[in-house]
C-alpha cells in the first residue's frame, strides 16, 4: 500500500507538473508578464525561416492583430470577419498547433466603419489560470472558461464611437477587469469585476479639455494601460490623446495628470529607473515622447517632464528599456537608442521598413519586427549590432510572444512556433 500510494503521489506530481506551466513560461499580456515586452526566458532561437526551425505553422481564419497570449499549453487570440459581423475567440494547443476552440463571441448589429490599417480584433486577449478575457472595444467584453470554451459572461453596453476602431487591450488587477473607451464622443476608464462582468468603476477624463478640440480624430486614443509601484503603492497609468494619468487601481481615483497637445496615441507606457517614457502628442498629429518623473501628485506638466524625443518618434510600436537605455523604432524604421535619463541620443539605424509591433527583449537580444515579415535581431548597446535578419512570407503586424523556448509569430494570415531544433 505504501508502494501505490507512493506512486500514484509521483503520478499526481507528473500530471500538475505537466498542466502548471512555470510563471516564466506564460506570456498572459500582450507585451508579456511584464507589460513591457521584456522576458527573461532562455534558449529561444535566433535564427529562422520558413524552412529553419518552424515547429509549426497553422492558418488563421479572417482578420485580427492581435498578440496571441499564452498560459500553460493554451494559446489564444482573437480574429474576425472583415465586415466586423461575427467576433471570435481562438485557442490553439502549443504542443502540436491544433485549434481546440474558435468560439464566436459577439455578433455585432450594423458594426462601426473602422481604419484599412485596423481590423475588429486588433485588442489582445489577457490570459490567466482558467480563465481568458477577450475585448473587441465598443462591440463587447467577455470572460471564457478556457477549458470548456463557454462564455461565462458579456457586455455590450460600453459604447464609444471608435471612428477608427477598436484598439486598446484588457488588463488584470487582482478581481478587476480594467478597460479603455476613447473614442470621439465619449473618453473613459472603466474597471469590471472580472468573476462577473459588473462595473465597479468608471472614471471619464476631463470633459473641459476634449470639448476645446475641434478635430474629432484627436479627441480618441488607442492605448492600452500599465500597472507600477510607486513610493510603494500600486498606480495605474494611462496614457490619453490629450493628457497621461495615474490612478488608484480599486478605485479609479486620478493621482496626477502631465498634459501634451493632441494626438490619437497607440503605444504603451514604459516605466523604469524612477520615470514613464510615455508616447503621447506635442502637436496634432506628431507624435512625441516624454520622461516624466514619478511620484508627483495633481498637474505635474511644469515640474515633471524630465526630456521630450520629438523626432522619429513612433505612434504604433512602444519601447523598450534595457538597462539605462531606451529603443524606439518609428513607424518608418528608424531605431533610436537614446539614453533614458537624459534624453541624449546614443545611436539611430534607419532599418528601412515599415513598423507597427512592439519590440521584443530576451536573451541580451531586441527582436524589431517588420510589417513585410521581417525580423531583425540586435544586440543591445551604446553601438548598433546586427545579430541576424529572419523573413518570413507574411506580414507582421502583431507583437511577438514567448512560450519556454519559442517564440510565437502572428502574420495576417497565419500563426507560427518558431523554436531551435
Amino acid at each position: 500500500m505504501k508502494f501505490k500510494r507512493k506512486s500514484w503521489l509521483i503520478i499526481l506530481g507528473i500530471v500538475f507538473f505537466a498542466n502548471s506551466a512555470p510563471a516564466n513560461d506564460n506570456w498572459p499580456d500582450w507585451r508579456g508578464q511584464t507589460a513591457d515586452g521584456r522576458s527573461d526566458a532562455t534558449g529561444l532561437p535566433l535564427n529562422w525561416s520558413e524552412t529553419k526551425n518552424i515547429v509549426w505553422k497553422i492558418p488563421i481564419h479572417d482578420h485580427g492583430h492581435s498578440t496571441p497570449v499564452v498560459w500553460g499549453e493554451q494559446i489564444w487570440l482573437t480574429t474576425a470577419t472583415q465586415d466586423g459581423a461575427s467576433l471570435y475567440a481562438v485557442c490553439i494547443d502549443l504542443k502540436t498547433g491544433k485549434v481546440i476552440h474558435d468560439i464566436v463571441v459577439f455578433h455585432p448589429d450594423n458594426p462601426q466603419r473602422i481604419h484599412p490599417n485596423n481590423t475588429y480584433a486588433t485588442p489582445s486577449a489577457v490570459v490567466e489560470a482558467g480563465r481568458v478575457y477577450v475585448h473587441f472595444g465598443t462591440f463587447g467584453t467577455a470572460a471564457l472558461d478556457s477549458q470548456t470554451g463557454d462564455i461565462l459572461w458579456r457586455r455590450t453596453d460600453l459604447n464609444c464611437e471608435h471612428m477608427q476602431g477598436p484598439v486598446s487591450s484588457p488588463i488584470l488587477y487582482e478581481d478587476l477587469i480594467i478597460l479603455h473607451f476613447e473614442g470621439t464622443d465619449v473618453q473613459f476608464i472603466t474597471a469590471l469585476n472580472k468573476n462577473t462582468g459588473e462595473t465597479i468603476w468608471r472614471y471619464d477624463r476631463p470633459k473641459d479639455l476634449y470639448d476645446t478640440v475641434k478635430t474629432l480624430a484627436y479627441r480618441k486614443a488607442y492605448q492600452t494601460p500599465i500597472l507600477v509601484e510607486v513610493d510603494g503603492k500600486t498606480q495605474l497609468i494611462s496614457n490619453g490623446a490629450l493628457l497621461a494619468t495615474g490612478h488608484e487601481p480599486r478605485t479609479g481615483k486620478e493621482l496626477w495628470r502631465v498634459r501634451y497637445g493632441e494626438d490619437s496615441t497607440i503605444a504603451r507606457v514604459v516605466s523604469g529607473l524612477g520615470l514613464f517614457f510615455i508616447n503621447c502628442g506635442g502637436a496634432p498629429n506628431k507624435a512625441q515622447l516624454w520622461a516624466v518623473r514619478q511620484g508627483g501628485k495633481g498637474d505635474v506638466t511644469d515640474t515633471h517632464v524630465v526630456w521630450k524625443m520629438t523626432k522619429d518618434v513612433p505612434l504604433e510600436s512602444s519601447p523598450v528599456l534595457v538597462d539605462d537605455l531606451l529603443y524606439t523604432v518609428s513607424d518608418n524604421g528608424v531605431l533610436i537608442c537614446t539614453q533614458a535619463t537624459t534624453g541624449a541620443s546614443v545611436w539611430k539605424e534607419n532599418l528601412r521598413e515599415r513598423y507597427g509591433a512592439s519590440p521584443l527583449y530576451a536573451e541580451n537580444r531586441i527582436y524589431l519586427s517588420s510589417k513585410k515579415g521581417k525580423t531583425t535581431v540586435i544586440k543591445p548597446g551604446r553601438e548598433y549590432f546586427e545579430l541576424a535578419v529572419n523573413q518570413l512570407d507574411g506580414e507582421l503586424w502583431a507583437s511577438p510572444a514567448v512560450a519556454g523556448k519559442s517564440l510565437l509569430l502572428r502574420t495576417k494570415t497565419h500563426l507560427y512556433r518558431i523554436q531551435d531544433k
